[in-house]
This record gives C-alpha cells, structure tokens and sequence, in this order.
C-alpha cells in the first residue's frame, strides 16, 4: 500500500507537501498540488482517515447516541427509522456515524466528554434521552455540538429536531371531539419523556377548548411499553367504563389498549374508539386498522444530521427545527354509541 513518503519520493517534494497538498491547504503552489494529486492517482494512495483526522484534530465522524436501546423497542422501528434519516444526511454531508447506547447508571460512570472523546466524534445526536439522564445537564456546558431528538434545548452548542407534538395531540383529541366523544381518557408515556409532557398538554388544551371537564383519573402510564398499556388500559376501563375513548401517546400503547378492550369484551370502534401517535408500520395492520397521529420518522432523523453537520461547519446560527404532523384516520375511531 502506497504512503505518502512514496508520493513524496516520486513527485520530488517533501513528506509535508505532499500532506499539505493532500489536505487542501491553500500554501501549496497549484501546479505542485495537481503533481502531487497525479501521484497519488498513480500509486492508488488511499488516505488513513484516522492518521488524516489527528493531523487536522477533525474525525468527519458524528455519533448517535441511543438512551435505554432494548429489544422492547424492535417492535415499532422507532429508533431505525429515524437513525435511516441520520445515517443518508450524514453520508450526504460525507460524514461517518457511530452508534453507541448509554444508560443512568453508564451516564454516572462516564462523562459526556469523555465519551465523545474516546470515540472521537466531532458531534452528536442524542435519541431516548430523559428528562433526568445526566448527560442532559452535561451537554448545555459541552463545547461538542449536540443536537437533541425530541428534547427541546437550545445553546450555543445545543439544538433539537421534533414535531409540534402539542398540536398533534390536540389534532387527535379534535378528531375524538368531532366525533362526539365526551368521555376521552388518554394513556401517556411517563413522565420523564419531554414528549409525554407536551401530548399531555395537548390532550388537556383541547378539552379545554371543547368546553369538556378535565379528569386525572382519566390519564393512565404505560411507559411506551404495549403490555403495560394493555394493563393499564384494563384498570382504566373496569373502574371507568363510562370512557367510549383513548388517546394513546404511542402506537406501541394503542396496541395494547385494543388488546385490553379484546380481554374486555368491547367493540373497537363501535364501543371503544382509539388512537394512537407515530403511525408505525403496525398501526396499519393492527385490527381494525389504527387512527393514529403520523410522525415523519426519517426526515425527524436526516433533519437531526442536517442541523448537526451545519453546525459543525458553522454554516447555520438555526438551533431547532420543528415538522409537521398528520393525522390519519382509520378504522379504530367512530361516533360513539
């Protein structure tokens, strides 16, 4: 394999030359830098990314980093879609990605910095964080720009990319409203996710706006998870059967809300209307098909790369991007009896 030593022997310069010329310095007269470039055509010089990265202290490589990556979450293909974004921006912009997974108790042991540092990352996205991970606090201080998925932070180093999700809530709870429902509960996330707080927020506006009393009993926890919202769902239901509606802050939740509403013998959507949020590949598959809230998972993704390598260039002062929401209505959602 040819080295830059070999370059330099055969194009008559030195070691630093042809490394200059290499790397686009602009001292490097241009007749020499296009010798040196034939050369190294020649000689099928291939460049170590890595040796080439130390010399200009730039990796070209930005990380994804996934809080709590589990198999609990293979089932909606949340996080792969929106890493497909990430991945295309990232290769687009000729940037490398690493992915790497942390925890509460991983964030305890190893500092954010020291993090980026050993995987020699020049940026990352952060997916899944919660409101409480330690490395929340520890980014706003970094100098490594970050760009949050769903967390809403802005810094000189700090951006995000998200939907409206108080809007789309509300569009959900609109779409229930029209419909007649009067009684509507909803089944939430938990509280740690920024998420959950804003399709909350959402939920409570438009019963608000519908004139509709406002319940806590009506709201049930199930962690994003379908077995707990399937538990959950059952509570709700037995000890509130006057509830002809769900608003679920995930898909994932709106499966196992259907699947409580089987075990309690009620009719979707002649005795249960339900709707879900992300509009996963299931949700069209589910039965009857789910009236969900639709999130454009890969543009989320490539907006998240697209923001990151603009601000690792330097080319944006732009600290958030926000993207619509749809909703689409199935067969889970009708007029109540």
């Amino acid at each position: 394999m040819a080295t830059i030593k070999d370059i330099a022997k055969m194009a008559g310069v030195s070691v630093t030359t042809v490394s200059r010329a290499l790397n686009g310095y602009s001292d490097v007269n241009p007749k020499t830098r296009d010798r040196i470039k034939k050369v190294a055509e020649q000689l099928n010089y291939s460049p170590n990314a890595l040796a080439r990265s130390l010399v200009m202290s730039k990796s070209h490589t930005i990380g994804l980093l996934v809080s709590e990556l589990n198999r609990s979450g293979a089932k909606d293909m949340f996080t792969y879609e929106v890493m497909c974004g990430i991945n295309d921006a990232a290769s687009d912009e000729n940037y490398d990605l690493i992915l790497f997974s942390t925890n509460p108790v991983k964030q305890e042991q190893k500092s954010y910095s020291q993090l980026c540092r050993e995987r020699q990352v020049e940026g990352v996205i952060m997916q899944g964080i919660k409101t409480d991970d330690p490395y929340l606090e520890e980014v706003i201080e970094s100098n490594i720009p970050c760009v949050l998925v769903d967390v809403e932070l802005e810094g000189d180093n700090v951006g995000y990319v998200s939907t409206d999700n108080v809007f789309g809530a509300q569009m959900a709870m609109r779409h229930l409203i029209n419909l007649g429902h009067e009684n509507i509960a909803m089944m939430n996330g938990h509280n740690q996710a920024r998420v959950s707080q804003r399709r909350l927020e959402g939920y409570v506006k438009a019963l608000e706006e519908a004139g509709l009393p406002v319940y806590d009993h009506y709201v049930a926890e199930g962690d994003y998870l379908e077995p707990k919202a399937e538990t959950e769902a059952v509570k709700l239901l037995t000890d509130q059967p006057e509830i002809t509606a769900i608003f679920c802050a995930s898909d994932l939740m709106a499966l196992g809300v259907l699947r409580a509403a089987e075990r309690l013998g009620r009719k979707i959507p002649e005795e249960l209307s339900v709707v879900g949020y992300d509009d996963i590949v299931l949700a069209q598959y589910a039965h009857p098909p789910l009236t969900t809230v639709a999130q454009d998972k890969y543009q989320i993704g490539y907006e998240s790369a697209r923001l990151l390598t603009a601000m690792l260039q330097q080319k944006t002062k732009k600290r958030k991007v926000i993207l619509d929401n749809q909703l689409i209505v199935r067969g889970s959602t009708a007029p109540p009896k």
